[in-house]
């Protein structure tokens, strides 16, 4: 007999996740969702089935009240919509998910749900966004003939946009945890309130997030230097082979020296025969022109059905 409860006690809501949730990805760890939990703050709300005393699935959830619904784990709300992605429905069978679904006590929007998914929600699924991934192994682990891939014109204007800044003088340094802080900051100084960062809880969570990885070892800071001056730092984690790239931050009087640390990513993700590289979602102009795999993720949204009442 199957039956679903609901947890919102954080230490058996994390047995539960550390129990039923694949480790796929960065966004698969509880420690790199527990940073945005100890922020946020917003209250659990875990439903999880089982057979004979065995669990068999789990609906991760938080209610957030500013959305006013259920949303994936731990609710990292940025103007209405979750920033972390490669969300998942744990089960053993679609019909484990359908019963975890039906147990929702209220609306619920679920955003960047992988293709797998799918079997849990069936056609009620859409597109949400489309995220951009790099395979080395597609080129051989090699930068230069993932290169020649280009056509000769698109080679030709790279680099001669790349080459302006190597006649500058370009230097790299790599995993300083100090730097992360120059990110957020070119990063705010760039986009201010639409920065992630604008949001207090938002910046607290990456630093924290950021010393996560490092006391980890997955840290992967990359720091671009002109003439001694930082001119773009990434920020990313790597886990089981897969390098995300999580935020960055450029120094505007550089324009185009985002192009330079995009594709010094690509060069390394080869050198280290990495197995491949997530450079999330959003095109931002970049992606498809550097010849980057689509990925498409899904949302299912029942915030606007009938449902049992409020959390």
């Amino acid at each position: 007999m199957t039956t679903v409860q609901l947890c919102s006690d954080p230490e058996r809501c994390r047995i539960l996740w550390e129990t039923l949730w694949p480790k796929e990805s960065l966004f698969d760890l509880w420690p790199v969702r527990a940073c945005f939990h100890r922020y946020f703050d917003n209250p659990l709300a875990f439903l999880a089935a089982s057979e004979n005393g065995k669990p068999i699935g789990l609906l991760a959830l938080s209610w957030v009240k500013e959305a006013g619904a259920f949303v994936q784990f731990p609710g990292e709300i940025w103007r209405g919509e979750t920033w972390l992605e490669q969300n998942r429905i744990p089960v053993s069978s679609p019909s484990i998910a359908a019963e975890l679904l039906d147990h929702v006590p209220g609306p619920m929007r679920l955003r960047y749900l992988t293709r797998e998914s799918l079997s849990s929600f069936g056609e009620d699924a859409v597109v949400d966004e489309t995220g951009y991934l790099y395979y080395p192994v597609r080129h051989d682990f090699s930068f230069e003939k993932y290169w020649a891939g280009f056509s000769r014109k698109s080679r030709g204007s790279l680099e001669s946009e790349l080459a302006r800044f190597e006649s500058m003088g370009v230097t790299y340094r790599y995993d300083r945890l100090s730097d992360v802080g120059k990110l957020l900051e070119m990063n705010l100084h760039a986009f201010g309130e639409s920065s992630y960062f604008h949001d207090q809880r938002f910046l607290n969570a990456f630093e924290a997030l950021a010393s996560v990885l490092a006391a980890s070892g997955i840290l992967f800071v990359t720091t671009i230097m002109i003439g001694g001056r930082v001119a773009a730092v990434d920020m990313g984690g790597i886990h089981d082979s897969v390098y995300t790239v999580l935020a960055g931050g450029t120094d505007p009087e550089f324009p185009g020296i985002d192009k330079l640390i995009n594709m010094h990513h690509i060069r390394r993700a080869c050198r280290e025969r990495l197995r491949l590289v997530d450079f999330l979602c959003g095109d931002f102009g970049w992606k498809e022109r550097f010849h980057l795999e689509p990925r498409p993720l899904y949302r299912l949204d029942t915030s606007t059905a009938s449902s049992r009442g409020v959390y």
